[in-house]
């Protein structure tokens, strides 16, 4: 049943892999691409969650991905999300701001940069990954987080903003 739901939902997503599996229903908007790997296992249970893929973006989600309900993810330009990761609960990732903090520009919409979550990333419940960073193979964010630069491959990192603490 899982398996048919998601190929139901995910109908507007330009691929989906064999074996994907959903629970619940997501609110997807797709624009641009969005690609889901084989044996990915969406949950949209308790709180919607959000895949979206702007105007010529990319959205990819690797093989064997697991993405935990009332996560929201929006892909302006790209976000690359490798094989085998696991994304908490409630965990928000954006390649753009939406606006600028001056206040005379902020409804002007500043450049996208893209985000990558290389290979066996987890995160968290709760964290933020904001644009132009790169989650580095193996590698761990702590709950609540907020990453707003590279990590490197098999770290630990934490806090606000999400600090190494040690190497995996």
């Amino acid at each position: 049943m899982a398996v048919l739901r998601a190929h139901w939902y995910l109908r507007s997503a330009t691929r989906v892999g064999p074996r994907v599996r959903l629970w619940g229903r997501p609110a997807v908007s797709n624009f641009g691409t969005m690609i889901i790997g084989n044996r990915a296992r969406l949950v949209s249970t308790i709180v919607p969650l959000e895949l979206y893929a702007g105007d010529g973006a990319t959205l990819e989600i690797g093989e064997g991905t697991f993405i935990n309900y009332g996560c929201s993810i929006a892909a302006n330009q790209r976000i690359s999300i490798g094989a085998r990761c696991h994304i908490g609960t409630y965990v928000i990732m954006m390649d753009n701001d939406f606006h600028r903090i001056e206040p005379e520009r902020r409804t002007e919409m500043p450049p996208s940069a893209p985000i990558v979550l290389e290979e066996n990333v987890w995160l968290g419940a709760r964290v933020t990954v904001l644009r132009g960073v790169t989650i580095g193979a193996g590698s761990v964010v702590g709950a609540g987080s907020v990453v707003v630069k590279d990590i490197p491959p098999r770290s630990l990192a934490v806090g606000m903003p999400a600090r190494v603490i040690r190497q995996l």
